[in-house]
């Protein structure tokens, strides 16, 4: 299964790949709303994985998007 977390706290984003992927996910992490859409666009997720408050556009607004 293949996850996109687009997360901009390095921390909280460092810490959900590595758990995920300990968990034997294979994960892409990205740090802001236009790079989470470009790589939703670009590459085939199972998951997505988005943080509320990013910069550039939103969580909510990164969802509307990819609907």
């Amino acid at each position: 299964m293949k996850i996109l977390v687009v997360e901009d706290e390095l921390k909280t984003g460092n810490y959900l790949k590595q758990g995920l992927m300990e968990a034997g996910f294979v994960v892409d992490l990205v740090r802001d709303g236009e790079d989470g859409l470009h790589s939703a666009l670009t590459e085939a997720y199972d998951l997505a994985i988005l943080d509320v408050m990013l910069p550039g556009c939103n969580g909510f607004d990164l969802l509307r998007q990819l609907r």
